[in-house]
């Protein structure tokens, strides 16, 4: 991975976040595609991320360990958000919070149906879009 300007540049295989790890950010994917994976080998892909996506907000509500290996498919971008910048967004764009609630929402409701036996679920925020419905 290499520091740069606009995030951290990820490439094929890299691990941004691992199961586990302590929760104390959320990530924007900027440019590339994340897979979210998760059994003993991480060899079970269970959501693809594609840029414009976050992740990890759940741990930096709650500070409870990552739930998922989050890793880089191909060459990606990751913008790293801490509590403070987040907090400074959400005073300065009060709709990002109802934005991040419903994100978080779509995918609570996916994975139940996962759960449920419910095949080609996406973490993607094109989920949100009603007209792809």
């Amino acid at each position: 991975m290499r520091q740069n300007q606009l995030g951290r540049l990820y490439h094929d295989g890299d691990i941004i976040v691992r199961k586990g790890d302590k929760g104390d950010c959320m990530f924007l994917l900027q440019k590339g595609k994340l897979e979210v994976v998760i059994g003993a080998n991480e060899d079970r892909v269970v959501a693809t991320l594609d840029s414009g996506d976050f992740f990890g907000e759940m741990s930096l509500f709650t500070g409870e360990p990552r739930s998922a290996t989050v890793r880089s498919h191909g060459e990606s971008r990751v913008l790293t958000i801490d509590e403070p910048a987040f907090i400074h967004r959400l005073r300065m764009d009060p709709m990002l919070a109802f934005h991040v609630l419903k994100t978080m929402y779509h995918r609570l409701r996916g994975l139940n149906r996962q759960r449920a036996g419910y095949a080609g679920y996406q973490w993607g925020l094109s989920e949100l879009d009603p007209s792809s419905s």
